[in-house]
Formats: C-alpha cells, structure tokens, sequence
C-alpha cells in the first residue's frame, strides 16, 4: 500500500497525486519506493542502481551508517542490515549462531569461519570476544574452550 497521497498511475512505475503535499511526504514516499527496490528477493542489477536506492534511504541520515546487504547465488536480496551508527566503531563483538540439530558442539567449519572472521575484524582494530554456538542441549563457548 501506497503511502498517503499517493496512488498507483495507470502507467506501470507512474503515480499520481489528488492534491499538493509537503516536501516531507515526497521524501516518505521515496523513502517507502527505495525500501521496495531493496527488499528480499529484488535483484541487484548494478551498482548504480544499487546506490541510487541506497542514497535515497541514507539521505536524511545525521549520524553515519554502516551496513551490509546479503544477496543470495543469483544476487537477489536475502536482507538489508544495519550493522552499527555512528563514527566509532565497536571495539569488540561476540559472535553467535545455533544448531537446528541441538547438539553445540563446534564443527571444523565453525572454526574456520570464526578465524577468518577475527582475522578480518582485527583489520579494524575489532576484537572477538567469544563465539557462542546455541542448540536445544546447551551451548559451546569458544572463549571458555581456549578456541579464540
């Protein structure tokens, strides 16, 4: 649903207005078209494209944002994310993820990833505090188990 006052044109990406709006309402209608373009499942077809709706979304900002957009194999959006506000970073973070199976017991994989992803943080000065791994039996600290 279109946000008020605006309404869908019979012309496919036209919209149309039943009365004059405020600066406001036209950058909350932008804001909501920019959302659509990066919601799950869109394709990201360039970087124009991408920053275009990016720049939309951010423009009002104050503070500066860091984020991710994670795409899936054929480059189509899982999920935009927010990872931090501000200037300052975080200066540690503690990992985390579960196991469906329940049992929390790290697997090699678990292992690799949290070595690379301590590698990559270090690169901005980002300290791993733990990884925590979560299932139905308990959990798994990669702090408390010498892993870090």
């Amino acid at each position: 649903m279109l946000p008020y006052p605006f309404k869908t044109a019979e012309t496919n990406g036209a919209y149309r207005l039943d009365k004059p709006v405020t600066a406001a309402e036209i950058l909350r209608m932008a804001n909501y078209l920019a959302k659509q373009k990066l919601k799950k499942g869109a394709s990201l077809s360039s970087p124009e494209t991408c920053s275009s709706e990016l720049k939309t979304l951010q423009q009002e900002r104050e503070h500066e944002v860091f984020g991710v957009i994670f795409l899936d194999q054929q480059h189509r959006i899982i999920r935009v994310e927010e990872i931090f506000r501000g200037t300052i970073n975080a200066a540690a973070v503690i990992l985390f993820h579960n196991h469906p199976s329940g049992m929390p017991q790290p697997s090699e994989s678990d292992r690799a990833i949290t070595k690379t992803i301590m590698q990559t943080l270090q690169l901005i000065d980002v300290r791993v505090l733990d990884h925590l791994i979560v299932g139905t039996e308990g959990f798994t600290s990669f702090a408390k188990q010498g892993l870090l």
